[in-house]
């Protein structure tokens, strides 16, 4: 893993976000969710449910 500081000025320009991907970022940002018939929010009821895959250890 490469620290930030260690990058040069063109990794940094490929690093940032392109004007559209910034636009669609917003778009998705103001989009309301919303929640299909196959698969319903998550009430706290049925969380307590859930079990981990992998357990702490």
């Amino acid at each position: 893993m490469a620290k930030f500081i260690d990058l040069t000025k063109e990794q940094i320009d490929e690093l940032a976000f392109t004007e559209k991907e910034l636009e669609e970022l917003e778009r998705a940002r103001n989009m309301s969710i919303t929640f299909e018939e196959d698969c319903p929010e998550t009430t706290p009821e049925k969380a307590v449910k859930f079990r981990r895959v992998n357990p702490p250890r």
